[in-house]
């Protein structure tokens, strides 16, 4: 996703950057000092992605949110938690983030980002936002997308185990292959498709996910340990 930063502070500038770079996904176009450049670039640039300071001088990042006639996805990041509420109010907005940042909760917020992306670049499918839709018995249940950690065939099904409930689905696995976002499902073996975000350990040629040890085909190996580390 192309993004683009805007902070008065130089520190913050370099801090959000950095973790950025520890992303493949994002790809940074332009650092703004004041919301006034950022729209000026804006009417002539498209970007996937802002990642906005609350306190600016001069015209905050509520006032540049305001001032916007299509706005992109927007991540808040402030060290002022007061905000949070009226900011939530607009539903281009993806995450709302505290100073000091951190990797982890950052890479979520982004996370959130490229499942919003998916969403407007799938139109006609059933993956909506960090919902995915499953039709069993001729009703459609909603799961939580980031919630399944594991998918298996099993015949003319396919099982999906979630954080919470296991539910069994007549499909095939190349189906919903074609349906998950691929930074965060991988097919790890003709059997299984799983949340690379679940992982907790892997030795030798298979993964632990859960309390399911989950066997890697040797051509999928070499595709799993290079998405590790995106991790």
């Amino acid at each position: 996703m192309n993004c683009i930063i805007i902070d008065d502070e130089k520190m913050a500038r370099v801090i959000i950057r950095t973790l950025c770079n520890q992303i493949d996904s994002l790809n940074i176009l332009e650092e703004f000092t004041n919301a006034i450049g950022a729209i000026k670039y804006l009417n002539e640039n498209t970007v996937d992605l802002i990642l906005l300071d609350i306190h600016m001088p001069d015209f905050n990042g509520l006032d540049f949110i305001r001032s916007l006639k299509t706005p992109p996805k927007i991540i808040l990041i402030t060290s002022d938690s007061k905000f949070a509420i009226e900011a939530f109010e607009y539903d281009f907005l993806i995450d709302y983030l505290l100073k000091p940042l951190e990797l982890d909760r950052f890479k979520k917020a982004i996370d959130k980002a490229q499942v919003k992306e998916l969403v407007s670049k799938s139109a006609g499918t059933n993956v909506m936002e960090n919902d995915f839709y499953i039709n069993i018995d001729r009703r459609l249940i909603k799961i939580d997308l980031p919630s399944i950690y594991l998918i298996e065939a099993k015949g003319d099904y396919i099982k999906i185990k979630t954080d919470t409930k296991d539910y069994v689905v007549h499909s095939t696995l190349k189906k919903i292959e074609e349906k998950l976002p691929g930074w965060l499902f991988l097919k790890i073996h003709r059997s299984f498709i799983i949340n690379i975000k679940k992982i907790i350990d892997i030795e030798d040629n298979s993964v632990l996910i859960k309390k399911d040890v989950i066997p890697v085909s040797r051509s999928k190996r070499p595709e799993l340990m290079k998405r590790l580390d995106l991790l």
